[in-house]
């Protein structure tokens, strides 16, 4: 199968690596310098380095041979953007001749609060058969070949197979699910409930703490997910539990990471300075805030880590106003909205 991957950063490389293995793959970048540079050094030293490209794969800087290359019925596009990149990347898209399309980003676009697939619904309405890739996943692992499992959501049976075909294999087992919503809410969510774990572990108040977080975090995510539109049982699965442990506790995590180094005083401009770029729970939290107030939805957690990152409201205080609030029966708190 001819596949185009849409963005090589770490995430967009590693698939592409591991797609390599038994398809036709091309790995587009805007950026040439680092196409270039991949090219003859077969590593992508800014997005992923350290892992070798196989030969196999097209670099290209040239947007419409990445398109012509994922054309087709028989072909798929895979946009490995960021949230904040999928707009204008999706919207080159139209009248493309692209037919199968997933993405990998995770998160709510910052200016209007939508999810990864209404925006794809904006830009190219029913053009395309087009769903998310989405799942507990760090690139550097699944680009070193370690096993994963990944949850593929649409509405189109169809492009759930062809993702399923092409994917599955190896060390990395697809599952597929039509509740796009709740997979893209699982997705998103979970970046933020790694910054409060990140904070948590960071000013040493135990594991005990941790699994409270992730627990009742999970919560949240479940009450938010089921709001809009998600399906409960979805956030039991590989896209809400399953991100959410990973993301919460993995050493990879770049959310986790900017938890870790807000606990050691440092302000929200220079942990974004040290990472080099904004990890998606910071962008999105206030959105989430937003849309939970909206909907009528109690997020302590979430508004507690946005309290932190943008009101100046010290960790430790925070913590306290989440153990003094008023005690409730815990099946009460799983699905219903603010009383």
């Amino acid at each position: 199968m001819n596949i185009t991957v849409l963005g090589a950063g770490a995430w967009g490389t590693a698939i592409a690596i591991h797609l390599a293995k038994r398809h036709s793959v091309m790995l587009w970048d805007r950026n040439k310098k680092v196409v270039s540079e991949t090219v003859q050094t077969r590593q992508n030293m800014t997005g992923l380095p350290g892992f070798t490209l196989p030969e196999s794969i097209i670099l290209t800087s040239r947007f419409e041979d990445a398109v012509a290359h994922g054309s087709g019925s028989d072909a798929l596009t895979i946009i490995a953007t960021s949230v904040s990149g999928l707009r204008s990347v999706s919207g080159r898209l139209k009248d493309s001749g692209v037919i199968n399309l997933i993405w990998l980003c995770k998160g709510f676009e910052e200016n209007t609060g939508l999810l990864p697939n209404q925006v794809v619904a904006q830009t190219l309405g029913s053009q395309v058969d087009m769903g998310v890739l989405s799942g507990p996943s760090f690139a550097q692992e699944v680009a070193a070949g370690l096993p994963c499992a990944l949850t593929v959501a649409s509405m189109s049976m169809s492009l759930r197979k062809i993702v399923v075909e092409a994917a599955n294999g190896g060390n990395m087992r697809i599952y597929s699910s039509d509740d796009v919503t709740g997979v893209e809410v699982g997705g998103a969510v979970k970046n933020i409930l790694a910054i409060a774990t990140g904070m948590s572990d960071g000013v040493g108040f135990g594991m005990n703490a941790r699994a409270a977080l992730i627990t009742r975090g999970l919560a949240e995510i479940t009450r938010l997910g089921v709001a809009l539109g998600g399906r409960p049982e979805t956030f039991m699965g590989l896209t809400g539990m399953g991100d959410l442990i990973l993301t919460c506790t993995g050493d990879l995590s770049r959310n986790r990471r900017v938890g870790l180094e807000m606990a050691k005083g440092k302000t929200l401009e220079t942990v974004i300075a040290e990472l080099g770029h904004v990890a998606e729970g910071v962008r999105c939290a206030q959105t989430v805030r937003m849309l939970a107030a909206k909907a009528g939805v109690e997020m302590p957690i979430t508004n507690a880590v946005v309290g932190v990152l943008f009101d100046k409201v010290s960790i430790k205080s925070t913590v306290s106003q989440l153990l003094a609030r008023h005690v409730r029966d815990e099946a009460d708190t799983l699905y219903l909205k603010e009383p």
